[in-house]
């Protein structure tokens, strides 16, 4: 046929034909376009038309948050094209079109599009034991490798370098071993995808081995094992020096050859762990040995400085010897830099850092923006998303938590229901931590019902999850769902923390319930062994204190670990202006003096406890010394939210940082 011919009257080879060039470019969309062509002349599509569409699909990568919803939307039509045409009976086909929605995140529907398949290979398990791999879902994907050995299909090569990353967990160390004896056994150990993957695994089956000793105090047998590691050629990494420093330093002169690798392993080990004495003592050495530190070795370092007094010298000398070297200019160099100066509270240093930066990745935005959040400077925080966003800059999952977390700083609502919107509107995966600050943002923003929504949505709450649950339903007075929402929580098998007992005693505070808070008390220190930090004790005191129990809480106090603080005496002066207990609170009110003299909540509680009591004399000489201490009254602030926001910028999530001004603050006399 001419090629006029095939031009006036096309057929399916045609079409095919011209699908097959865009796969693998920059323009595979227009193979979707192809098809759509095709299906317009009524032509039918056969199995290579959908291989070839499939494969364009594919070629496109990992596609973005904007991109993905319509590439699903894409894929489902697809889908449905591939069953009414009953090419689904073919099963690379079925197979091929389940291993992309594996990779756009359609986890469900390639499960039950797994399920339903009449006809199955071994590349077919492959594809989903490998995508749940991928996504971390490691023990879904030995489930199914069971299942798949339980009904008669051997594995293959490709089976076992899909799962061996599954093992590579501590808990799951005897199922890899298992899955290396089944290699073995069947021969596939000899395949070299295969023995790499099962190298990986190794050093994790012997760090596991070093750790349990160190931890448990058996010093002696993990050198012996980790000799032997290093006899038998394993790579050494951090988490192999990194459980017992005390004996780290004895196991790396233990190494016969003492390279970069494995002296960046143990200065990144003194980092994490901030013994800070050992990781200059490492790094000397490094430098007496002419080995220049990479720009891993170098995050690790500023990573590890968190004091600003101890620290600020050190952070200042790494910063000058990363200009020296040329290691400022890595992006990873930069953030761990950005990171350093917002915990030493240098905003200036930090905004130079940022401006001086030839190219902005979305992650040196996210460390800038995170800190501003976490310095509690929320509307700068949000002014930067503004330009990140005009910058051409899509958010992702750290963004959207940050922004989040500024919101319920400054309690804007309106703002952080746009975000929440974003969120769903383009399909985006919900991280844990993301969840986590939507349920706070509502909370703090008095929307209790839509954080319990957001929270009910969740599969598998996380405990930082449940932490916020608690405590937002405290927060909201609602201290016997608070409570309940605990019972619901030890009942599922998770472990709570200091901070889930933080909104515990909260809830008991605010409802009175002195019964259920000492109860709770003794199974965080008593059954938990859980150590109580000063708000523990403070929330404790303040609950006896309301009550009356003056005793007790006196008791209570003078039988704590620590040093009792301000908030814990502020607590117990609190209670005495409820019950008017003058005496006490006098006494309370020396020690808030010789503690915390400049703040000027205990003058306020001492005057009004006065005033209670008619003494109006000493109400007077308390405001005296108030004003004598250049402390007139405390301030509170009201927020108020303004709405002077362009609201077209809202579409696509824009800030328009010039107009932000939806804070006005009201400063009342206490």
């Amino acid at each position: 046929m001419s090629s006029a011919s095939q031009l006036l009257n096309p057929s399916v080879q045609f079409f095919n034909s011209a699908i097959e060039p865009y796969i693998g470019t920059l323009h595979s969309r227009w193979a979707l376009v192809r098809f759509r062509q095709l299906l317009q002349l009524n032509l039918k599509p056969n199995d290579l038309t959908f291989s070839l569409l499939l494969k364009a699909y594919a070629s496109k990568g990992r596609p973005s948050a904007s991109v993905s919803v319509d590439l699903k939307t894409e894929l489902n039509q697809a889908h449905a094209h591939l069953v009414k045409s009953g090419c689904d009976r073919f099963v690379y086909l079925s197979t091929a079109l389940l291993d992309l929605y594996m990779k756009l995140g359609c986890d469900s529907r390639a499960r039950r599009m797994f399920e339903y398949m009449p006809d199955r290979d071994v590349v077919s398990w492959n594809a989903l034991i490998c995508g749940y791999s991928r996504k971390g879902m490691d023990v879904e994907a030995l489930k199914l490798f069971i299942r798949m050995v339980g009904e008669g299909f051997s594995p293959c090569a490709t089976t076992l370098v899909s799962l061996v990353p599954s093992c590579g967990h501590r808990d799951l160390v005897f199922q890899g071993r298992c899955i290396h004896s089944l290699g073995i056994k069947s021969g596939l150990d000899l395949d070299c995808h295969v023995r790499n993957a099962l190298m990986s695994i190794s050093v994790v089956s012997w760090n596991t081995m070093i750790s349990a000793y160190g931890q448990n105090g058996f010093v002696s047998d993990a050198i012996c094992v980790f000799k032997k590691m290093v006899e038998e050629r394993q790579e050494v990494n951090s988490v192999s020096l990194h459980d017992d420093m005390g004996s780290a330093e004895s196991l790396y002169e233990r190494l016969i050859q003492k390279n970069l690798v494995s002296l960046t392993a143990l200065l990144s080990s003194y980092a994490e762990k901030g013994n800070i004495k050992g990781m200059m003592k490492c790094f000397f050495k490094m430098q007496h040995l002419d080995m220049k530190i990479d720009a891993v070795a170098l995050v690790s370092i500023l990573h590890g400085l968190t004091h600003f007094s101890a620290h600020i010298s050190i952070g200042l000398a790494f910063h000058c010897y990363g200009f020296k070297t040329g290691l400022c200019v890595h992006p990873l160099i930069a953030n761990g830099l950005i990171s350093m100066y917002f915990r030493f509270n240098n905003i200036k240093a930090t905004y130079l850092l940022f401006s001086e930066m030839h190219e902005k990745p979305l992650t040196s935005w996210n460390s800038v923006i995170s800190g501003c959040v976490q310095a509690g400077m929320a509307s700068e925080a949000i002014e930067l998303f503004g330009e990140m966003r005009l910058s051409g800059h899509k958010p992702d999952a750290i963004t959207i938590a940050s922004l989040l977390c500024a919101c319920s700083q400054l309690g804007y609502l309106q703002l952080g229901e746009k975000v929440h919107n974003y969120v769903l509107r383009n399909h985006l995966e919900l991280e844990d931590f993301v969840e986590t600050s939507l349920i706070d943002l509502y909370t703090k923003c008095g929307r209790i019902e839509l954080a319990e929504r957001v929270f009910k949505s969740i599969k598998e709450p996380c405990l930082a999850s449940w932490n916020s649950i608690i405590s937002g339903y405290s927060l909201c007075g609602l201290e016997r769902k608070s409570l309940t929402y605990y019972s619901e929580m030890r009942g599922r098998g998770l472990m709570p923390d200091e901070i889930t007992f933080l909104g515990v005693l909260a809830a008991c505070t605010h409802g009175g319930l002195v019964n259920e808070g000492r109860k709770y008390f003794d199974v965080m220190t008593k059954d938990l062994a859980l150590r109580p930090t000063l708000q523990h004790h403070a929330f404790m005191v303040t609950l006896l204190g309301r009550a009356g129990l003056f005793e007790e809480a006196l008791l209570f106090v003078k039988n704590m670990e620590v040093k009792p603080d301000s908030a814990v005496w502020g607590a117990l002066l609190s209670a005495c202006c409820i019950h008017g207990e003058v005496q006490l609170g006098e006494c309370l009110a020396k020690k808030l003096w010789f503690l915390d003299r400049q703040n000027g909540g205990f003058y306020v509680l001492m005057s009004n406890l006065y005033a209670s009591k008619g003494r109006w004399d000493d109400v007077a000489r308390v405001r005296g010394m108030m004003k004598d201490m250049g402390r007139d009254g405390c301030y509170g602030a009201s927020a108020m939210e303004i709405t002077l926001m362009e609201e077209k910028c809202f579409d696509d999530l824009h800030v328009n940082g010039s107009s932000w001004q939806h804070l006005s603050f009201v400063y009342s006399r206490a």
